[in-house]
């Protein structure tokens, strides 16, 4: 794959300076009173090359672009290009309200983002070759703000994302303790409960065991043993204290 030609004559200085597939980065380059730009428009996502914008200033000030007139005011529309992606970006980060949309966001916007610095920074080269030319030096102006409103949109989407990932992460912290608590009781519930069912079942088999004839004292007696264990169990459940040598097995 050879790279594009157009239709317009290039001093060898700036030809040998370009590659033989694509025009590469973007850069100026100054020879003869020539001066060529190689810009890039705004990347769309997933998109792995550049498309690029080629600009030429002849020695009378005249501008081109792809070999074609006009290109004054193509170099303003490849400019307000990039403050157009900016103004959408902007305006979806102002109603994003989840972490995902605002991870789109970035992604989106951080290549857009380096194109635009590296679009400011070939313009301000591009204006230090050709001092005297004013609508250089305006959409120099315009780059460097339009670079600087990505670079602001980007930091803000991150710390809105960091922030929300924080809040979710506050969130599950708190219901993980709600649910450990709950759990807790629960377990304090089944320790004090558990020696009292164990007996009952016990007594309540089917079995000849002598007692079913004794006083009811003997109920009572067992009853407040059971009480006696729960209380027992649901301290050292709550407290982690061991339990008492009287409850120990011997």
């Amino acid at each position: 794959m050879s790279r594009k030609q157009y239709d317009w004559e290039l001093p060898d200085e700036i030809t040998n300076r370009l590659g033989t597939t694509t025009y590469g980065r973007q850069r100026a380059i100054f020879e003869k009173n020539h001066l060529l730009l190689i810009l890039h428009a705004p990347p769309k996502p997933n998109q792995e090359s550049r498309d690029s914008v080629i600009f030429l200033r002849q020695p009378d000030g005249k501008w081109l672009c792809n070999g074609i007139e006009n290109g004054e005011h193509r170099l303003h529309k490849l400019v307000e290009s990039y403050h157009n992606q900016y103004l959408s970006l902007h305006t979806q980060y102002q109603s994003a309200i989840d972490a995902q949309q605002l991870f789109d966001i970035i992604e989106v916007t951080t290549p857009i983002s380096r194109a635009a610095q590296n679009l400011k920074t070939t313009l301000d080269s591009a204006r230090k070759m050709v001092k005297e030319d004013i609508f250089l030096i305006g959409k120099r102006d315009d780059a460097e703000e339009i670079a600087r409103n990505f670079e602001l949109l980007v930091s803000d989407s991150k710390n809105a994302l960091d922030f929300r990932l924080a809040k979710n992460t506050e969130v599950q912290a708190k219901k993980a303790e709600q649910m450990a608590v709950a759990q807790h009781k629960l377990n304090i519930l089944a320790a004090m409960t558990f020696p009292i069912m164990a007996i009952a079942a016990i007594f309540g088999m089917n079995v000849h065991h002598g007692l079913e004839i004794e006083h009811p004292i003997f109920f009572w007696l067992i009853f407040i043993a059971g009480i006696i264990i729960g209380l027992a169990t649901k301290n050292w459940v709550s407290t982690g204290r061991k339990v008492p040598p009287l409850f120990r097995k011997r």
